[in-house]
């Protein structure tokens, strides 16, 4: 009943992403969710594990794109500093900006990967779109008045997730 919103995935958090465990798995591209995945929905600077983790995805040529539900002027405020490619209105959980961060890699949806903290939009939305993904904590504990609503559906759902997979363990990275 809920496998569509079952991850491939469960990490901590994206810095625990490797680009060696990319490669392995065939993936030639991370698209990522941006608020409390990438940077804390309410602090836009990032970290220094982010730099650093964003370094090593660029130095092993594995492009990142954020594919977010926010509107153009808050993401690019938000990735110019780290100089990311971005798809904004996403729609997500449907297809379109997972097609559309597709078009711009020209890749296979096997060969990308979506990395994101949230089951019913990041999780959910690659599943529809045939893309493997990561479910990550998310960076802090509190979500702006929309995402809260989500968080809700998202504890049920994750009940019942694993109680049918009790293989669903937060992990250190790609195992």
């Amino acid at each position: 009943m809920f496998s569509n919103f079952k991850p491939t995935w469960m990490v901590d958090a994206i810095y625990k992403v490797t680009p060696a465990q990319l490669r392995e798995l065939g993936i030639k591209a991370v698209l990522t969710d941006l608020d409390n995945t990438l940077i804390a929905w309410n602090n836009p600077d990032g970290t220094e594990e982010l730099l650093v983790w964003i370094e090593e995805m660029r130095n092993a040529g594995l492009p990142v794109i954020v594919v977010s539900n926010n509107k153009d002027s808050r993401i690019k405020r938000a990735v110019e500093v780290f100089e990311l490619d971005y798809v904004a209105r996403a729609m997500k959980p449907l297809t379109k900006g997972f097609k559309e961060a597709q078009k711009k890699l020209n890749l296979k949806p096997e060969e990308m990967v979506m990395v994101g903290d949230q089951i019913m939009t990041d999780i959910r939305g690659a599943n529809a779109a045939g893309i493997r993904n990561i479910l990550v904590r998310p960076i802090v504990d509190t979500d702006g008045w929309n995402t809260r609503i989500n968080r809700f559906f998202e504890r049920i759902i994750m009940k019942h997730l694993a109680k049918k997979h009790p293989e669903m363990k937060w992990k250190g990275g790609l195992e």
